[in-house]
């Protein structure tokens, strides 16, 4: 999809091509609700490590207790100075948090070879910690479903590839190899820690232990007592790349929904010195700063939350990718990119119903269910308030707003044409 329409949007600019405005609103809002999570999440990290690092330092000034966490005024004011640094660097302009993203992510794969060497050279670590597989008392079927129903949240960092699609300096093409060895890299760099963690003792010794970071707890038995400080290091670089990535990746959603006139054109602002999108990077801002009044134990609603919106995206693009293809089937994708648009959305629709059903293994909780419903309402009177100036623009201004050119096709039309042409 990024070889034919790269353009800022993603799945939200897909949705728009293959179903009309409607479906570009609710993708593109599900889309930003996935985001802003994942900046939330990787900012309450920031709490559960410094408890680690730097114990009695940020966790004072109680306040109050959120399903078991205690919320510190120490640490809102830590984090809260952590989502203003990373709002800055994206306000200041694309390159030089570009820059820092480089910086950090080769300081998170460094810091997860480190461990991992040193977690397999301790005296204690043998191959047989790593059993059982699967947890005890549950079923492998409900272990794996559990894990896969929030693969959309785990996924999601990939997608803020074609959010940037604009600003490429290489041939679009090449994004689908970039994206492939970004997911093997990503899932290498995750298989490690998790190796790293088992293989060390075992499982019910750490356990046992009742460790607030368990992790942190493996560094320390194979480096000594300063081994959480080490590893602390590759943790910061991969909690900050996930907020400054997805900081990036917010913005420039908002931007162009703003720009398509999906939403108050107050998003379309760009500073005239850096050409950022300043009112879109100051909204992402002021919502990611109420995440941290919630406290840590709010992650499972966050991950809840970013995994249904980051689903129903994943199903606009798998859809609009099919209607592409069935649309041009002498393209050479159009082999292989039937069954693979297929086979994305029932995955799709599968982790959302896993999530969205009772009595599945990974149901959501009454919590996530409530600041769900909550985005909806909010998304809902954005729409409406947009809807009559929205729908009044013709396809042609709106393919041009969205695509830049009018020579890019729209697959509703065609879909519309058609049906218009059977009635006949």
């Amino acid at each position: 999809m990024i070889k034919v329409y790269p353009v800022a949007g993603g799945s939200f600019t897909y949705a728009y091509v293959g179903f009309g405005t409607r479906a570009g609103f609710i993708c593109g809002w599900a889309l930003v609700l996935g985001y802003l999570c994942v900046i939330a999440a990787n900012g309450t990290a920031l709490a559960l490590l410094s408890r680690f690092v730097l114990p009695g330092v940020f966790d004072v000034g109680y306040l109050y207790t959120v399903a078991g966490w205690d919320v510190y005024a120490g640490e809102l004011a830590m984090m809260s100075a952590f989502f203003i640094f990373f709002g800055y660097m994206n306000f200041r302009g694309m390159d030089m948090a570009s820059s820092l993203q480089l910086i950090l992510a080769f300081a998170l794969a460094g810091g997860v070879l480190v461990l991992i060497l040193g977690s397999v050279a301790t005296e204690t670590s043998h191959v047989d910690n790593l059993f059982p597989l699967f947890a005890e008392g549950r079923s492998p079927v409900a272990c794996v479903l559990s894990i896969l129903a929030i693969t959309p949240w785990l996924f999601v960092g990939f997608d803020t590839i074609p959010q940037t699609a604009e600003e490429f300096d290489f041939p679009p093409e090449k994004s689908r190899r970039l994206m492939i060895n970004s997911i093997v890299c990503g899932a290498l760099l995750y298989a490690l820690v998790l190796i790293a963690v088992a293989v060390i003792v075992p499982y019910t010794d750490l356990l046992g232990q009742n460790h607030s970071w368990t992790t942190g707890a493996v560094a320390n038995m194979a480096f000594g007592k300063f081994g959480g400080v080490i590893l602390a290091i590759p943790v910061m670089a991969g909690i900050f790349t996930g907020m400054n990535g997805f900081f990036m990746a917010t913005t420039r959603l908002l931007f162009s929904m703003g720009r398509g006139k999906f939403l108050h054109p107050w998003f379309v602002k760009v500073h005239p010195k850096h050409g950022t999108p300043t009112n879109a990077v100051l909204f992402t801002l002021g919502l990611t700063l109420i995440a941290p009044w919630f406290g840590r134990s709010a992650l499972n609603w966050i991950v809840d939350m970013s995994a249904m919106g980051t689903a129903l995206a994943y199903l606009f693009t798998c859809m609009t990718a099919y209607k592409y293809v069935a649309n041009f089937p002498d393209i050479p994708e159009a082999r292989w990119g039937k069954p693979v648009a297929i086979i994305g959305g029932l995955t799709s629709i599968s982790c959302f119903a896993m999530l969205a059903l009772p009595g599945s293994p990974a149901a959501i909780g009454i919590e996530s269910w409530f600041m769900l419903l909550v985005w909806v309402a909010i998304g809902t009177a954005f729409y409406f308030n947009r809807s009559s100036e929205l729908n009044a623009i013709p396809h042609e201004q709106m393919q041009y707003l969205l695509l830049g050119t009018k020579d890019r096709p729209l697959l509703f039309e065609a879909a519309q044409s058609t049906s218009a042409g059977m009635n006949k």
